[in-house]
């Protein structure tokens, strides 16, 4: 993994690199990843990344891609904009390694730098949730994650399925 690079992208960063991020969420989706897209649709895709920049600048959200070769190959958003209620706790989102770049430990280290940032704003908790036996579920309940519930009919897969959600936890040290 040594040609593995982690970088926090700034909102500047993110627009300059917006077809980049685009790539790795489409190749996610056309793969069948269940992340809030039922079709191959260019637009909702592109809005997404065109919300998180705002989020991005606001601060409301934090953005850790992993570059290979200098490309950008995964990703995972991690959410601060909580309620009064909640600033203790952090979410994780849209934690995508291009289908090209699997099994080579990256999404385990994304998670650990998502958790590590979210620690550093001060948050003692965080929280995600996932499609019901995708091996994303695997990968967390190997990094500590806990299941604390699952919804049923949660999510219409791309295939056009009503997918079970499983929604996870984790305190941070």
């Amino acid at each position: 993994m040594k040609n593995f690079q982690y970088q926090t992208l700034t909102a500047a960063q993110a627009e300059s690199e917006q077809t980049a991020l685009y790539h790795v969420l489409y190749a996610c989706v056309a793969e069948g990843a269940s992340i809030g897209f039922t079709s191959l649709d260019a637009r909702p895709m592109q809005r997404l990344w065109q919300g998180v920049i705002t989020s991005l600048a606001n601060g409301s959200k934090q953005l850790i891609v992993a570059r290979q070769n200098g490309e950008i190959v995964a990703t995972v958003i991690v959410g601060l904009d909580m309620p009064p209620n909640g600033e203790h706790r952090a979410e994780i989102a849209k934690l995508l390694v291009h289908p090209k770049a699997r099994r080579q430990g990256i999404a385990r280290l994304l998670l650990q730098q998502a958790e590590k940032l979210a620690q550093r704003a001060g948050r003692s908790l965080a929280v995600l949730d996932t499609r019901t036996g995708d091996v994303a579920e695997q990968l967390y309940l190997s990094q500590g994650w806990q299941i604390c519930g699952q919804i049923p009919a949660y999510a219409l897969s791309t295939a056009g399925v009503l997918d079970a959600t499983t929604v996870m936890y984790k305190f941070l040290q």
